[in-house]
């Protein structure tokens, strides 16, 4: 693509990096042959102790690849992944690619009558999927009608790839918390009466057939992930492997190469566990820790065992870490780089993780739709509470939302973006595709639907989703810089800013708070809001607060402010 004409950040630009990329145009499975040929005998993947070498997962890719083919998967078939991180999840994304197939990651939490949208809607093939979801595919599938049924469904126990129950001289920190222990080694029969043909994992990579020729060229469809986005069901995102190849050579930006070690906990069906944990750690070669779900303490006990240089995570998942009381026993001096986005990085929180282990926070932005970060912080020039500058070959600008007006810096308003990591398109959609692009100066820019503004050196800072503002009596209340308040006072741990109906002011700011440990039956709602009052605009501050146990997350780890939203509005109507 052509360079974008001379932006504010360009000023400011790290010297050790180009401003674009020399993307290969090949296919994502030339990236995993390369590093199988490269560090055959290197960890790809660890795995509660068990380590996937790069010729391993090379070798069941490919015999994986020639199952799917053996059992009727074409080129350009849908294949959904439905499982926790896991290292059959590379074996089996590798194994579609080299198929010339698509993947359709979905998330694990979703239930069967939830699941049938992504049997029905991008018609899939075949499901690969962990053996304590079978029987969700089953349900799902039986429930369909012959011809839209998935024809065969592989599955696989997390313990497929696990150290044996009595293994000599596993490290205590490999071992499964006793929350995920059971969990991790279950198993129950193959269904006989989901519609499709059910196979074990074991017996697909022991069939060892051989694929055929890998066909598949940089414009090809490879990806099918979907967005939920602010109405009606999920859409699926059109990514091929041009536009994922240039966020998975990417790492350069972070300091990753072979020598790094990766955390691996953000969940790889969502597109920054997928791009950071499936793509970017073959293309570089390094290793990756994975963990199933989060647990504060394996996370701890990980970092400090394999010398994890590099965590991708959610911030919440940061926060819960200093929520540990044994958190200043974990040996967190091998980190180099901490990033992540999803939500704000609230300011106390980062400069906590600046003053105890000397780490600066590197949040990132992007969507399912810009393949992970369209936006990064330099390492060595990050700003807190800040998404980046526009990374690699990418233009952004803050628009009037309603003229499409570029707006001055400090203004806010919708983030519009170019580059060569956009997707082409959302499946079965064209008017919503067209919709989410807008021409602008000439070029075809992607409506992100998020607000937000430009400092003057060109780093974005979000504001809130589009939809997501508080009106309370005219003034205009964005949740995130409250909640980014909130984590300030002493007692809060997480906090969710949600709207609340008022006779007066026809919106009032509610705050829905986790407590610290310490604090919990020793600060009370007044408290709160006496503190917030004293502490930020009259208008913005708490008028109600709800103490919860938790707030409700997403599989990718996100809060989810709508659900509580919904809630509160049914609340109010009833």
């Amino acid at each position: 693509m052509s360079s974008p004409a001379t932006r504010p950040h360009h000023r400011i630009w790290p010297k050790r990096l180009p401003r674009e990329l020399h993307v290969p145009e090949t296919s994502l499975w030339v990236n995993l042959e390369v590093s199988a040929a490269r560090f055959p005998n290197k960890a790809a993947t660890v795995f509660f102790g068990q380590v996937l070498s790069y010729a391993e997962l090379h070798a069941q890719a490919l015999a994986l690849a020639g199952w799917l083919q053996r059992t009727g998967v074409k080129k350009g078939d849908r294949v959904a992944l439905f499982m926790q991180n896991c290292p059959q999840y590379l074996v089996a994304f590798y194994a579609v690619v080299r198929a010339d197939a698509v993947v359709v990651p979905v998330n694990p939490m979703n239930r069967a009558e939830e699941f049938k949208h992504y049997i029905t809607d991008p018609q899939t093939r075949a499901v690969i999927c962990s053996a304590d979801l079978a029987a969700t595919v089953a349900t799902a599938n039986a429930a369909l009608p012959a011809a839209q049924r998935v024809a065969n469904v592989l599955v696989t126990r997390y313990a497929d790839a696990m150290p044996a129950v009595d293994a000599i001289g596993t490290d205590p920190a490999d071992e499964p918390p006793p929350a995920m222990r059971d969990w991790l080694r279950s198993d129950s029969p193959l269904p006989t009466d989901g519609g499709a043909v059910f196979s074990r994992w074991p017996d697909a990579l022991a069939a060892d057939a051989k694929p055929g020729p890998h066909t598949a060229l940089p414009d090809d469809l490879v990806l099918l992930p979907y967005t939920s986005g602010t109405t009606g069901a999920p859409k699926g995102c059109m990514h091929t492997h041009r536009t994922l190849m240039p966020n998975a050579v990417a790492g350069r930006w972070m300091h990753a190469g072979p020598e790094s070690t990766m955390l691996t906990v953000v969940p790889m069906f969502h597109i920054t566990g997928l791009m950071y944990g499936v793509l970017a750690s073959v293309y570089t070669g390094s290793t990756s820790a994975l963990m199933p779900r989060w647990d504060r303490e394996l996370a701890g006990r990980l970092i400090s065992r394999y010398r994890t240089t590099h965590w991708v995570c959610i911030p919440t998942m940061v926060i819960d870490l200093f929520a540990s009381p044994n958190y200043r026993s974990f040996d967190l001096s091998s980190l180099v780089s901490v990033s992540g986005g999803g939500a704000a990085m609230p300011q106390a929180v980062a400069q906590r993780l600046i003053d105890e282990f000397g780490i600066t926070f590197a949040e990132g932005y992007g969507l399912t739709e810009t393949a992970a970060p369209s936006h990064l912080n330099p390492p060595e020039r990050a700003k807190l509470q800040c998404l980046g500058i526009p990374t690699f070959g990418v233009d952004s600008r803050v628009v009037d939302p309603q003229t499409l007006q570029e707006l001055p810096p400090g203004e806010v308003g919708e983030i519009i973006s170019r580059g060569p990591m956009l997707f082409t398109g959302y499946w079965g959609h064209p008017e919503a595709t067209v919709a989410a692009f807008v021409s602008f100066e000439g070029e075809r820019f992607f409506r992100t639907g998020d607000l937000g503004r430009m400092d003057e050196e060109g780093y974005f800072f979000l504001t809130d989703r589009l939809k997501r503002m508080i009106n309370a009596s005219g003034f205009k209340v964005w949740p995130a810089e409250v909640e980014s308040m909130l984590f300030k006072h002493p007692a809060v741990q997480e906090a969710c800013i949600i709207a609340a109906r008022d006779a007066y002011r026809g919106e009032t700011v509610k705050a829905v708070i986790v407590l610290r440990a310490e604090a919990r039956g020793q600060v009370s709602a007044e408290e709160i809001m006496a503190w917030a009052s004293e502490n930020m605009a009259a208008y913005k501050a708490p008028k109600l607060v709800e103490f919860v146990d938790a707030l409700p997350k997403s599989g990718a780890g996100k809060v989810m402010w709508r659900l509580l939203q919904d809630q509160e509005a049914a609340r109010t109507v009833t």
